[in-house]
């Protein structure tokens, strides 16, 4: 167990930076390390910018408490593992395991998920254009049918959790994963576009019409970072 854990830290900060969160921590909606500790990245956009899809009150709390709450957690549970593994003490070091994955994941998640994101006056909104729209044309037959199915899987997701627009790594093809609670997308598949299915995310507006803020998310969908991820992978 103790050498499992061992990975799981590098492997962690690896995935971090292999998506392209872990920038200087000047960069705006980035993922940060300062001095080795994880930090709350800036927004690119107002808290107001994505209303009234997306209410300032809801963008505020969200990214400055419950974000924040993950970066927190997650210094916390690296501190603690670093300590434990001082000290030889592997067992206390891999009780702190699922500790590193719920607030590490939701850290990497949520600074994904605000990158996702932009004013629809600006580059929120529409549709994805070139390769990227070419790639989701052929493997879910159009635009309008994966917007359909990204829905559906958001709508049937059992308490807390994401649904994410994935690449496989190795065929190239697209398709849609769901992950639970804030455990993050690893492996063969690389995250391009994450929705938070979290009551957090939407409740203050939206209440338990969570269909209607998984219609409204769309307006506001910044397929240009989307599409460089899916083009850098």
């Amino acid at each position: 167990m103790s050498s499992a854990l061992l990975r799981t830290v590098p492997a962690l900060r690896g995935a971090l930076r292999s998506s392209g969160a872990v920038k200087p921590a000047t960069a705006m909606a980035s993922t940060s390390f300062v001095r080795g500790k994880a930090t709350l990245p800036d927004l690119p956009y107002d808290y107001g910018a994505l209303e009234p899809h997306i209410s300032g009150k809801i963008m505020e709390l969200h990214h400055k408490k419950h974000h924040q709450t993950y970066v927190t957690g997650l210094n916390t549970a690296l501190d603690t593992i670093s300590e434990a593994e001082a000290k030889g003490d592997f067992t206390k070091a891999a009780s702190v395991a699922p500790l590193l994955n719920f607030h590490g994941g939701g850290h990497l998640n949520h600074s994904l998920f605000w990158e996702n994101l932009a004013p629809a006056s600006r580059e929120g909104g529409g549709e994805p254009a070139g390769a990227l729209k070419k790639a989701i044309d052929e493997d879910f037959g159009s635009f309008d049918s994966f917007r359909k199915q990204l829905n559906t899987t958001l709508a049937g997701i059992q308490g807390s959790g994401w649904a994410w627009l994935v690449k496989d790594k190795q065929s190239g093809t697209l398709g849609i994963a769901t992950r639970a609670n804030q455990d993050p997308v690893t492996g063969q598949h690389l995250p391009l576009l994450g929705i938070d299915a979290w009551e957090h995310a939407y409740y203050l507006q939206y209440e338990n019409r969570k269909a209607e803020y998984f219609e409204a998310i769309w307006n506001v969908i910044n397929w240009k970072t989307v599409a460089s991820r899916f083009e850098k992978a």
